[in-house]
């Protein structure tokens, strides 16, 4: 499907057949490191992301952070002509992403059975709310219900309080890394044996994933754990503090050495020395009132001065960073976390605009952005050139409609 250009992954093709942010997300990764990722969008509308989070224009930010690096075609899936092409796409493609519900490709007659008999080795990557199989497969799911059932939710906000959610669309993008780890293992797989993989990642399951010692400690102990709040369970001590200017700071002295440098620097030399206090278990014990002796301090100074002292003494604190903080940081423009773009917000509105970096870094061959998530359709005639479909099949299929 044409040269992408250099990187890690230079030289492997990927189709992107998903929408909304969980294989988007894989798919930008990919393409990050430098996979020819063809994204395949509807003809009217495109990716519904295009319309999330939509400030001003025509395609918000959103969907330009999780489609950089990618080529956009638009093309029916629901119709034969589109369906036809699809397989041609197939046919040159090493790994397939998609994320729809389980059983559309199987309607659309783009089973992983037709596809392999199009590209017998391609590597499929199904991403679904709760996987290709079991009770709950035609349920439909998203990452708020996938956050709920894998056991997140629960443990998110205070005892006393309805359970929050975290403010990103975390299971989609924890589900996005697990396409990215099942595609790599597939194309390894197919290196060293010449076959192909089906990898089926479930949102909830990226969730559960994360979970700990959730279930174990409640199969052998009984443990049912309850929401914290700002701290973290069963490890003290790590909350979050008031200072005395009404800034927060999270203060990490979980550590039995970091715990004793911790208290010294707040002026209790006697928590540093009490026995009881020695390990985690004993502090856990004593959480309320550890908690309050680092309250205490963090209040009689503006935030500022609590970080300076804490990390003279070598104590992991740090502010909570607002998207403000993040864009004036030197550490993240040190590191390239901070690209600024001139990106398209609506006809005749272009702006220099600050965007993410590229995470993992890699030394001799790393990812970078080349460009940002393109409009609808902009790469349709280029990549389906390739697939030799000339100007008056083109054609037809646009008056079709089918692209």
């Amino acid at each position: 499907m044409g040269d992408h250009g250099s990187g890690a992954l230079a030289g492997v093709r990927v189709l992107e057949l998903g929408n909304f942010i969980a294989a988007p997300s894989a798919g930008r990764l990919l393409a990050d490191f430098g996979a020819d990722v063809v994204k395949v969008e509807r003809p009217t509308g495109g990716d519904e992301l295009r319309r999330w989070r939509l400030h001003e224009g025509e395609t918000s930010l959103l969907f330009r952070v999780l489609n950089r690096n990618k080529r956009s075609v638009t093309l029916d899936l629901g119709r034969p002509e589109g369906q036809a092409v699809a397989l041609e796409l197939v046919r040159r493609s090493d790994v397939v992403l998609e994320n729809f519900r389980p059983g559309t490709l199987e309607r659309w007659g783009l089973a992983v059975e037709r596809m392999r008999e199009v590209n017998p080795d391609v590597i499929v990557v199904r991403v679904s709310g709760y996987g290709q199989s079991g009770p709950y497969l035609d349920r439909p799911g998203f990452g708020g219900v996938a956050e709920a059932v894998g056991g997140l939710r629960n443990l998110t906000g205070y005892p006393d309080r309805p359970p929050t959610r975290v403010g990103i669309s975390l299971a989609d993008s924890v589900a996005g890394l697990y396409a990215v780890i099942g595609a790599l293992m597939g194309l390894h797989r197919r290196t060293s044996t010449g076959q192909g993989e089906v990898v089926d990642v479930a949102l909830y399951e990226a969730v559960y994933s994360l979970m700990e010692s959730l279930t174990p400690d409640h199969d052998a102990f009984g443990v049912e754990p309850e929401r914290a709040g700002s701290a973290l369970p069963g490890i003290v001590p790590s909350n979050t503090y008031l200072c005395g200017d009404g800034r927060y700071v999270v203060i990490s002295g979980n550590g039995d050495a970091i715990f004793r440098r911790l208290m010294r620097v707040i002026g209790r030399s006697d928590l540093a020395t009490e026995p009881r206090l020695a390990d985690n278990a004993g502090r856990v014990e004593h959480a309320a009132s550890i908690d309050t002796a680092i309250a205490a301090w963090t209040r009689l100074m503006p935030h500022e001065e609590v970080l300076l002292r804490l990390g003279d003494g070598q104590i992991p604190a740090s502010p909570i960073y607002t998207a403000a903080d993040i864009a004036k940081d030197p550490h993240y423009a040190a590191r390239g976390m901070l690209e600024r773009h001139r990106v398209r917000i609506a006809a005749g509105d272009e702006r220099e605009v600050l965007f993410p970096g590229v995470v993992p870094k890699l030394a001799e061959e790393p990812g970078r952005t080349r460009w940002l998530g393109p409009e609808p359709g902009e790469h349709t005639d280029a990549v389906l050139a390739e697939l030799g479909i000339d100007d008056a099949r083109r054609a037809a299929l646009r008056e079709l409609r089918v692209i």
